[in-house]
């Protein structure tokens, strides 16, 4: 329980007779090197305590923060994971991170190896022919799978093709990624399974379609059965098969997207392959292409002569370099350790614990809190709100109430096509014991719910921020503590 008390929370704390380090004064008068102008008139109000009382304050506020390392982080659509604390210390070696990023390649070999290595780990795990791994993040690698797709298309003088077809049960950023590449973005309704409609596909597909941008699996949780049938309507109308990875942790080591009839993807290596993605970063969103769409990547491209490590930049249509250098190198190498670290029947075993866990939850919920659509899902389970059941309870209950029983909550209202949507991602590294307190904590909070709602509308209580006023909080945000 987050019960502290709130005095933690304090900035007061200054004490006149108190001091943490003392500074020595300047030999020289400052007056002696900087200008007038910029010398204060009064001291700094700096406050006065000693080292043990900073080092307490911020340890305890510490202690208020939900993570990894403390509480069950059933965060979807983020995977978060567990990450192993080996690879931080990988990542952080001098030889990686001290690097000068313009320095001449036969200074930076073991650099560039590893990153030939993972573009080649990740080619054997999708069926690819090629990958960049210059995409700063998941969008950004849609956005540059867009420019790719567009380039393409352009090369073979079919400028007509200007529309991306993207579901509703695609991730958010599909459809700005479209509107950001110049496209014009045409959504489908999902059929009442939360799969693609293949009558809703074959109106919308034809001589202007660039791409058919699926998440696989897609928001729902769900497995596009029909990917088969999509990859061959997809091509016959002459357009390419776009797949957001950003779930592949469902699929890695089950199926290589290639075989599906995937023409191009991307793969958020800060969420399936082991790289913290908390503060809204730093990531990875490798692109991989079919061979017919490998000289449209991004230079600089990382080529070995079977001596040397070069960058390359000799390419006909690339569409030019999407950020500088190599990418985020910290997260190619814990990428790389990851992957180096399992081979094929492990990830195939991470994937089947990541399918196990979700629907584990999934069934043990069912009672009180139905998934929406009514199936066996893959990484995670969408699941809502029976208001026939429960008419006064919300989803943010819900998830506040969750707080105050120790877990973070869920992600929430999301996908947009489930109403109350309650989506869990237990990931695969989530032991049955800590599924079950999870379960428990959700089966007590429906019991709450039906017999005393209003505990639900009073929650969080034992959090150090209690219930807010949403509206106020966010058309009048106080942004100063």
């Amino acid at each position: 329980m987050n019960n502290y008390p709130h005095n933690l929370l304090s900035i007061e704390k200054s004490s006149a007779l108190r001091r943490g380090v003392q500074i020595k004064k300047a030999d020289k008068k400052a007056s002696s090197y900087l200008p007038e102008g910029l010398l204060r008139k009064t001291p700094p109000n700096l406050p006065s305590m000693s080292e043990f009382d900073v080092v307490r304050h911020f340890t305890n506020l510490s202690r208020l923060n939900f993570c990894l390392d403390t509480h069950f982080y059933p965060l979807g659509s983020c995977t978060m994971k567990y990450n192993p604390k080996a690879y931080d210390v990988l990542s952080s070696l001098d030889g990686f991170a001290n690097v000068h990023p313009y320095a001449p390649e036969e200074y930076v070999q073991g650099t560039l190896s590893v990153v030939y290595a993972l573009q080649n780990q990740l080619k054997e795990i999708t069926g690819l022919y090629d990958f960049t791994l210059q995409p700063a993040a998941g969008a950004h690698g849609e956005f540059t799978g867009a420019l790719i797709a567009a380039a393409y298309h352009r090369s073979r003088k079919d400028f007509e093709r200007r529309e991306i077809i993207i579901p509703d049960t695609a991730h958010g950023t599909n459809p700005a990624t479209a509107a950001m590449a110049g496209c014009k973005v045409v959504n489908i309704k999902s059929g009442p399974d939360g799969r693609v409609d293949l009558e809703e596909l074959k109106k919308v597909l034809g001589p202007k379609t660039a791409l058919v941008m699926l998440t696989i699996p897609n928001t729902a949780g769900l497995f596009e059965k029909d990917i088969k049938t999509i990859a061959e309507m997809t091509h016959k109308a002459g357009a390419l098969l776009y797949m957001d990875g950003a779930n592949l942790n469902a699929l890695i080591g089950l199926v290589k997207p290639a075989d599906m009839g995937v023409d191009l993807m991307h793969i958020n290596l800060h969420k399936t392959i082991a790289t913290p993605h908390g503060g809204g970063g730093p990531g990875a969103g490798a692109v991989g292409v079919g061979e017919k769409l490998a000289d449209f990547l991004p230079v600089p491209r990382i080529v070995f002569d079977g001596k040397k490590y070069k960058l390359s930049a000799k390419t006909k249509h690339s569409i030019g370099g999407v950020k500088s250098f190599y990418g985020n190198i910290s997260v190619i190498i814990r990428a790389y350790c990851y992957l180096s670290q399992f081979d094929g029947n492990t990830l195939k075993e991470i994937a089947e614990n990541a399918v196990l866990n979700a629907n584990y939850v999934r069934v043990k919920l069912a009672k009180y809190f139905p998934a929406y659509f009514d199936a066996v899902c893959m990484h995670e389970c969408v699941l809502t709100i029976d208001k026939g059941v429960l008419p006064a309870a919300r989803t943010a209950d819900v998830a506040k109430m969750l707080l105050d029983m120790g877990f973070h909550a869920p992600t929430i209202y999301f996908p947009l096509i489930v109403p109350e949507a309650i989506m869990i991602e237990p990931t695969e590294t989530e032991n049955k014991q800590t599924l079950d307190k999870f379960i428990s904590a959700m089966t007590s909070i429906f019991l709450e719910a039906g017999s005393n709602p209003e505990v639900l509308h009073e929650a969080p209580k034992n959090c150090p921020v209690k219930r807010i006023d949403e509206v106020s909080a966010a058309r009048e945000p106080n942004l100063r503590w």
